[in-house]
């Protein structure tokens, strides 16, 4: 019998109930594909993080390395890595090891029944990962070009505080207890200025700096 887990990386700002589901549905799937289900491992992490700084993750490539599992039921890509290049090489590492990576919202399969690479699936899983890395890239280049355009129209006297406006680090950092907090629980800069408001990277990245000296992070 297929030996079976499910990896489920959670999000601290993610929805619970949606998480549950998603699990839940990868639970009716291995009982209908007739699988023996080992383990359900739920991670509650950034995907940024490296492979040695997930603990669950390591704890299932430890179990994957006693032959004890066949196959890894995820509901999307986004939750084998933190990036492009981890996600493949993460992938890549699994198929080494002859398990099979089965991707829910796509209904892929990483492996064939004899344990060989699904030629088609993979070329489709590479596919997707440069389409999501090219619509980042995109994004990033839209906001420097608006940027840019902005800089040109106002000059740089429109940008930053105005004159005379320079705050004591500790009063900053005051203003800012938010973003330690987030930062202390290794959220990214991009996470963490979408659960403050938007705040500017710059203004995380400089409570980052400050927050370091003053040693409260």
């Amino acid at each position: 019998m297929t030996k079976a887990v499910i990896y489920s990386r959670v999000s601290s700002e993610g929805n619970r109930q949606d998480t549950e589901r998603q699990t839940n549905e990868l639970i009716e799937y291995a009982n209908k594909m007739g699988y023996e289900l080992v383990e359900v491992y739920e991670e509650k992490i950034s995907g940024y993080k490296k492979n040695e700084d997930r603990p669950v993750f390591s704890k299932m490539l430890l179990e994957i390395e006693k032959g004890n599992i066949d196959k890894v039921l995820v509901w999307e890509l986004s939750r084998i890595g933190r990036s492009v290049i981890q996600s493949l090489q993460n992938i890549q590492l699994l198929t080494d090891k002859k398990v099979s990576i089965y991707i829910k919202n796509f209904n892929l399969e990483t492996l064939n029944e004899d344990k060989t690479p699904n030629a088609l699936s993979m070329f489709m899983v590479q596919i997707l990962f440069s389409v999501a890395n090219m619509e980042a890239q995109l994004t990033r280049s839209r906001m420097e070009s608006g940027y840019k355009a902005f800089i040109k129209k106002n000059g740089t006297k429109a940008v930053g505080r105005k004159k005379g406006s320079i705050e004591l680090e500790e009063e900053f950092m005051n203003k800012h207890t938010d973003v330690v907090k987030y930062l202390k629980k290794g959220f990214s800069y991009r996470q963490i200025s979408v659960l403050t408001n938007n705040k500017s990277v710059n203004t995380i990245m400089k409570v980052k700096r400050v927050g370091t000296k003053l040693k409260v992070i």
